[in-house]
């Protein structure tokens, strides 16, 4: 790591980074929480990462101007109008506003697609190859290690003065990033001339359809997520079963960073021993695993547990594909395959909350986690099975080199 922070620009890059974060980390939870606690609807609460998803079926066109336009300045400027979507929130009272959170949660949902595209991109000018999974690990360590804290923050600000300053708290987070972020000296590749706005709109499909890997694992991911997005819906039944309010969730996700903060940390070393293939295929593993051990715990102690486990897989399956997505892209390219994984992932997430919401009125929690858990072990073993000579010839090149 010492290696990555020496490099020019990336100590100010992951500080403007880890401010912004630790805004997300206080907000998120707090807006399904919200509409939860105005409505008493486990359904509409779940509804709330439906809209915040939404915004990635538009994603490739985003993503076109995210390769014709400086990677810094999106960054900088996406900041600043996240600072601004977040502050319409003040203006909630009452279960007729809800429709207010929705739409934050749409403009949320935009820069989520916007922004790591363009990160993306900076990160491959910034640094060299092989330092990008240590990027993506250190990151990824303390964006899961807030969730130590910012969740049960977020939870008690708004117990105790309301949602309101949780968005003014949120937003003064992303213009710190943003001004951080502006102080980098990079000097960027020029876009390539442009073809018709079509061609440019279908570029990063077409890659990844070409890539053999990025194809074969992105379909096991995407399996996966078909049913990852029940949890939102079914957490607060979860919640209930147990006899705890919907604040508990907040000493949920904490439980759940703790784990979250071993996978970041070990995230870079497994990559390295495993390769991308094996350790986003193991990392899933561990996401079915956690969903069964909440499935069938006696107690609210054994679904911390499962919590914990949940978090150390996220990092491994996260950094794990997106060094792979980094590694294989062209720096012209990679606003627009970012662009399109966010579609190829969000549409089944969007289509999982959707389902989810359904599906919490119908069936119990237990009913609910073993069908996820069934799901996501489909997606791993598909990519398990499809990739199984690139996972072989990495293990053989890491005994020959041991």
């Amino acid at each position: 790591m010492r290696k990555l922070f020496a490099q020019p620009g990336f100590p100010r890059l992951f500080a403007g980074l880890s401010t912004s974060m630790l805004g997300d980390s206080v907000m998120l939870l707090v807006l399904s929480m919200w509409v939860k606690t105005l409505t008493g609807s486990n359904a509409l609460a779940g509804l709330t990462f439906f809209f915040m998803v939404l915004p990635a079926l538009g994603a490739p066109v985003l993503g076109v101007w995210v390769d014709r336009l400086p990677r810094k300045g999106i960054l900088v400027w996406g900041n600043f109008a996240s600072a601004a979507a977040v502050l319409p929130l003040v203006l909630v009272r009452d279960a007729g506003d809800v429709w207010l959170i929705w739409v934050v949660a749409f403009l949320y949902g935009v820069s989520f697609v916007v922004l790591p595209a363009a990160l993306n991109g900076l990160l491959k000018e910034l640094l060299p190859d092989e330092l990008l999974v240590d990027a993506n690990s250190s990151l990824a360590t303390i964006k899961e290690g807030y969730r130590l804290f910012g969740p049960l923050v977020g939870a008690a600000i708004f117990a105790t003065a309301g949602g309101w300053l949780v968005a003014v708290v949120d937003a003064a987070s992303f213009v710190i990033a943003g001004l951080l972020i502006a102080t980098i000296k990079v000097t960027e590749t020029p876009a390539p001339v442009q073809s018709t706005f079509r061609a440019d709109l279908l570029g990063g499909v077409r890659f990844l359809y070409g890539d053999r890997v990025l194809r074969h694992v992105l379909a096991g991911l995407a399996i996966s997520i078909l049913v990852i997005g029940f949890f939102e819906s079914s957490i607060y039944a979860l919640m209930d079963a147990f006899g705890k309010p919907a604040t508990f969730s907040g000493v949920f996700v904490t439980c759940q960073g703790v784990g979250a903060v071993i996978g970041g940390l070990t995230a870079s070393r497994a990559v390295r021993r495993l390769g991308e293939i094996a350790t986003c295929t193991l990392g899933l593993v561990a996401l079915a695993a956690a969903t069964v051990v909440c499935a069938v715990a006696p107690s609210i102690a054994v679904v911390l547990v499962g919590a914990g486990i949940c978090g150390l897989g996220l990092p491994w399956t996260f950094v794990a594909f997106t060094t792979l997505m980094q590694r294989r892209s062209p720096n012209h390219l990679i606003g627009r395959v970012s662009t399109a994984v966010e579609v190829l992932v969000s549409t089944p997430q969007a289509i999982s909350l959707a389902v989810g919401s359904l599906l919490v009125s119908l069936l119990s929690y237990r009913q609910i986690f073993a069908i996820i858990a069934t799901v996501i072990l489909l997606g791993a073993l598909q990519i398990a099975l499809t990739l199984r000579t690139e996972i072989r010839q990495h293990a053989t090149a890491e005994e020959s080199v041991v």
